[in-house]
């Protein structure tokens, strides 16, 4: 049994990245335990939070929530050929003070969409930059670019592409090997 953490980049209401992550939730093993951790909530990194002694509790309430998981899967769209402001925070959130970084040796897989033709490519790629540097094993293949994601889903939020179930399948499948290689 692995638990695992889903961040998602994108705090909109219709976000098609969270319809993407509770149609991933259903593809993962019965006997593990998939959440989305929200990061709404977290003011803007600032240091002299953690120097000062006056974190806030949101910060302490999402380490230690991090800090119970097994892995870590990023769902982002891309917001000006990068990363959405939101999951960076969360990220610098996660990785400080510097000798209590939740994410260390956590694997961690990112699957990015958009509603274009480019897949979230940019986003997928500047995310691994920190992440890497966070000593997170991040899944290498396959990769996984979802374009034309507002095309995706019926009113009820359900993908309804058979071929792109099969796909995030595949996805979900590798990601747990990745786990399992770490967990053992």
């Amino acid at each position: 049994m692995a638990k695992i953490a889903i961040l998602v980049g994108s705090l909109r209401k219709e976000s098609y990245s969270k319809k993407l992550a509770h149609n991933i939730m259903k593809l993962f093993p019965k006997h593990d335990e998939v959440e989305i951790v929200p990061i709404d909530q977290l003011p803007f990194y600032n240091q002299d939070f953690d120097d000062e002694g006056n974190v806030p509790e949101s910060y302490t309430v999402f380490r230690e929530k991090i800090k119970t998981m097994d892995a870590v899967l990023f769902i982002t769209p891309e917001y000006n050929r990068s990363v959405p402001a939101v999951l960076k925070n969360a990220i610098d959130v996660g990785s400080r003070p510097k000798r209590d970084n939740v994410w260390s040796k956590k694997p961690a897989a990112i699957i990015s969409q958009s509603p274009g033709n480019l897949s979230g490519f940019g986003a997928n790629h500047h995310l691994r930059q920190p992440l890497v540097s966070l000593n997170m094993p991040v899944m290498q293949q396959p990769e996984a670019y979802i374009a034309h994601s507002a095309e995706l889903f019926d009113e009820n939020g359900e993908i309804t592409n058979e071929g792109t179930v099969e796909f995030l399948q595949k996805i979900v499948n590798a990601f747990v090997k990745l786990i399992d290689r770490y967990k053992s």
